[in-house]
């Protein structure tokens, strides 16, 4: 039977998974959407390949992913009807928003680049008046060619060696500073929350900016500059070949309520952080979901 290939763009709520890559008897993105397609008798080993893996906790407005479907499925039911039915058979927490028939060659893991969004509130030292210009240049010694062992944690003899092409501020409409806005062709393992713990670092002072430039151009030197927890990031966007012009990836204008200056009141804002964040997701997979 010939075969066929659609790539999909779907995202998910970090706290309702336990990771990306799937695990036995633990509910996982990967996981989730095998069983999806299992039950709508769509699966055949090996058919699924998704383009970027996240860490338990991690958010995603949109992930890739590659499916190899029997070419008469692809002709037969239409990219609304095939988008409903997975999202009938996935868990809550996690959406399909689009899907498009692709060549049968297409890898969703080329990617031309991923786009993180780390909300810096999120991390127990910002400040509650943050100097602009510490976070940019904070920013400006991340961005570029490093060896970037010193911020993230490196998985067997993989190449420490990244270039970051944008590390700025992520600011909203009044242009209070929101956090990080980062991407790169790959990231390391835990790589964008270590940035977001050293940018914070810097511009709450618990680590001066040569601490920070230290660690980059002296990566035989162990230093640990912190690791942002996981409620602050989202994986925004994926820039691919086979999706760019077709699906918006521009950051809509937000405004987050403001973190508290009080220790205790920050503690009980964060429950409200992460319900703000899950809300921006929605938003945004609700408007992808009409428009399709």
């Amino acid at each position: 039977m010939p075969s066929g290939r659609v790539i999909v763009a779907f995202g998910y709520h970090g706290d309702c998974f336990h990771g990306s890559q799937i695990q036995p008897d633990i509910r996982t993105v990967e996981g989730s959407l095998q069983k999806a397609l299992k039950k709508l008798t769509w699966w055949s080993e090996g058919c699924l390949e998704i383009c970027s893996r996240t860490d338990a906790g991690v958010s995603v407005r949109m992930n890739l992913a590659c499916i190899t479907l029997p070419k008469s499925l692809i002709k037969q039911v239409p990219p609304k009807s095939m988008l409903r039915a997975i999202n009938d058979n996935l868990p809550t927490g996690m959406v399909m928003w689009h899907v498009q028939e692709v060549p049968l060659n297409t890898r969703s893991r080329k990617a031309n680049y991923r786009h993180y969004l780390y909300r810096l509130e999120a991390v127990d030292d910002w400040p509650y008046f943050p100097e602009k210009n510490l976070i940019e240049e904070a920013c400006s010694a991340i961005q570029g060619r490093h060896d970037f062992t010193n911020l993230c944690k490196i998985e067997g003899d993989i190449n420490p060696i990244r270039i970051i092409d944008e590390c700025s501020p992520w600011v909203d409409s009044s242009g209070k500073i929101i956090g990080i806005s980062v991407k790169a062709r790959a990231f390391l393992w835990n790589q964008v929350r270590r940035i977001a713990s050293a940018v914070s670092g810097v511009v709450s002072g618990r680590i001066t900016l040569d601490d920070l430039i230290s660690a980059l151009e002296n990566p035989d030197v162990p230093v640990d500059l912190g690791r942002a927890n996981s409620d602050g990031l989202i994986l925004w966007s994926i820039s691919h070949d086979e999706i760019d012009g077709k699906v918006n990836s521009i950051i809509p204008e937000i405004n987050f309520t403001k973190r508290p200056e009080d220790t205790r009141e920050y503690v009980r804002w964060l429950s409200l952080m992460r319900h703000e964040m899950a809300a921006f997701l929605e938003r945004e997979w609700l408007i992808r979901l009409k428009l399709e």
